[in-house]
């Protein structure tokens, strides 16, 4: 089997266990989500709150128009999408019990519950020379991840953070729930997944110096640095 049709099958196998999930349903952001209360329990799990998070991004917290906004997926694909929030309602959904750790020395374990990025990559089906997925957000900020590595963790992207919308100081409409790395993979208010041939792709915090393969068990700096 070649290495495009492994990646094919992969895809294919993923989409098909998603669909298996309970689809749960979505909700749009037409209330303050500061108003809701989250559920603080989950499976006998203590879960976090909402203003557990410290805030650190690199131009303030953003406020995205749920009318305007759109999620792009594109680069090295057979064909480019755009989605709105009314079409990604349409998609799988799945939860995660997932702890975001910080390098700062915080963490904060809640329950994520979004879409299987597999299911978006079935859509605009990658090129065969993809192996980076690079993530854009709103404020110019830009992380990634290794293609195999999304695809076989099943990785999603979150809409909601214990059972209720997704806060704008948290990323709505959608953050990356990058699981088992350090926080500055989960990039917030998430507007374009591109397609990369380039494994030596840098990100914002990355290009300063911050490890690129971002293990929570590996180091927190580049050697180089």
């Amino acid at each position: 089997m070649t290495r495009r049709s492994q990646r094919a099958a992969s895809i294919a196998a993923l989409v098909l266990g998603v669909a298996a999930l309970v689809v749960f349903p979505y909700v749009f952001a037409t209330d303050d989500p500061a108003q809701e209360v989250g559920i603080t329990d989950y499976q006998g799990e203590r879960l976090g709150s909402v203003d557990d998070f410290r805030e650190n991004p690199i131009a303030g917290i953003q406020a995205i128009d749920p009318e305007a906004y759109f999620l792009r997926v594109d680069g090295l694909v057979s064909q480019t999408a755009s989605f709105t929030l009314p079409d990604l309602a349409g998609f799988p959904r799945a939860e995660k019990l997932v702890t975001l750790r910080c390098v700062e020395g915080w963490s904060v374990k809640a329950l994520w519950e979004g879409i299987p990025l597999a299911e978006l990559l079935s859509v605009v089906q990658p090129a065969p020379q993809p192996n980076m997925v690079v993530f854009h957000a709103v404020d110019g900020y830009t992380t990634s991840l290794p293609l195999d590595l999304i695809l076989d963790r099943n990785l999603i992207i979150a809409d909601r953070i214990n059972g209720i919308t997704l806060p704008p100081a948290r990323g709505f409409p959608f953050l990356l729930v990058a699981e088992e790395k350090w926080g500055y993979k989960w990039i917030r208010w998430l507007t374009r997944i591109e397609l990369s041939d380039d494994p030596e792709y840098r990100g914002f915090w990355e290009r300063r110096g911050y490890d690129n393969n971002a293990d929570v068990d590996g180091p927190i700096f580049e050697s180089a640095y």
